[in-house]
């Protein structure tokens, strides 16, 4: 599939958001964690997307109700559902000069259509170095899921089973769905939000 950037700035995948705060002390400090000034752009890419993939638990996967969504609040307690890990991954890497935007697929929420679907937020990167966007999904490995930083070949949490009406959108979006922020600003309990009202299309 053909990534569509919204915008052919790339600036625009560099901008400071509500949600994407990484002047906040916390994203600062792991900043300086991470990062060094020898890194190359890539091995700042693949360190970032490797912490959120692997530090940052995803709410469903340990069954926690602590709604997060700003990149600070994700990282001060260490879990998500995808929206907000995509808001974490991209703070950390605009931080360091990396254009980030966010990309959707629409997934069955469980494993059969009936019951419903929902967007699932990743994140594209633009590596300067290799002129090209690569898509990376932090959500989180587990048994049945295994999502890999690579440049040539996509390797993400969840291959697309058009069978059964699921989507994947080819726009790298400069700021995340609105749909996704409203969710977890309006609610206070992750597996109720995750069950039953995550949106579904874009």
């Amino acid at each position: 599939m053909e990534l569509i950037p919204e915008s052919a700035n790339l600036v625009d995948y560099l901008e400071e958001l509500d949600v994407v705060n990484f002047s906040h002390p916390l994203i600062q400090k792991k900043m300086n964690e991470l990062f060094y000034k020898g890194q190359s752009e890539l091995e700042k890419t693949k360190i970032a997307f490797e912490f959120v993939r692997d530090e940052i638990s995803h709410s469903w996967d340990v069954q926690s109700t602590r709604v997060t969504c700003k990149a600070s609040e994700v990282l001060k307690y260490k879990e998500g559902i995808c929206y907000a890990k995509a808001n974490l991954l991209a703070a950390l890497l605009r931080s360091q000069g990396i254009p980030t935007g966010f990309c959707y697929q629409r997934l069955m929420i469980f494993d059969t259509p009936d019951k419903g679907y929902s967007l699932h937020a990743l994140n594209g990167v633009f590596l300067r170095s290799f002129n090209r966007w690569i898509r990376l999904d932090a959500r989180g490995n587990k048994p049945g899921v295994q999502a890999e930083f690579s440049i040539d070949q996509e390797i993400l949490a969840f291959p697309i089973q058009e069978e059964f009406d699921e989507k994947d959108f080819p726009t790298i979006y400069t700021k995340p769905n609105p749909k996704t922020i409203s969710v977890l600003e309006k609610h206070t309990d992750a597996l109720e939000m995750y069950k039953y009202y995550l949106p579904g299309d874009l």
